[in-house]
């Protein structure tokens, strides 16, 4: 099985292109930090593509915070020098906005098919579903 959850913030704005066939790709990288109050961090680089990349490039900038579920991915390609290179990035199947381009404090701007709740506000018993 390969499956990857993760939660983390974009180094720098998305790059949002097109194939030569015009698919919507968009790249960015997510600084994800590790577990158990370790000050480590890593980089990850994420490609997503079609419709979730348009609204990544559209309400995502640098900083911005996002949760992403894909697999993870290596190819490689051979350099200029004639040494072979690797790259391992992650192929999102889904990206969750937990902020956006639009943030002031922490009251979001509306993402879409989403509600309107402040970010970060508390939840009571009577929210949960169970």
């Amino acid at each position: 099985m390969n499956k990857v959850f993760l939660i983390g913030n974009l180094t720098k704005d998305p790059e949002l292109s097109n194939t030569n066939n015009g698919i919507p790709v968009c790249k960015f990288t997510l600084a994800v930090s590790r577990r158990f109050g370790n000050t480590e961090t890593d980089f990850l680089p994420v490609i997503v593509w079609r419709g979730q990349a348009e609204n990544c490039g559209k309400f995502l900038k640098k900083g911005s915070k996002a949760a992403v579920a894909g697999s993870v991915q290596t190819r490689s390609y051979d350099a200029n020098d004639g040494s072979k290179r690797y790259i391992t990035e992650i192929v999102a199947d889904e990206v969750q906005f937990l902020s956006t381009k639009g943030m002031e404090g922490d009251v979001a701007t509306p993402i879409p098919g989403e509600s309107n709740q402040r970010i970060g506000s508390a939840v009571t018993d009577d929210d949960l579903p169970f």
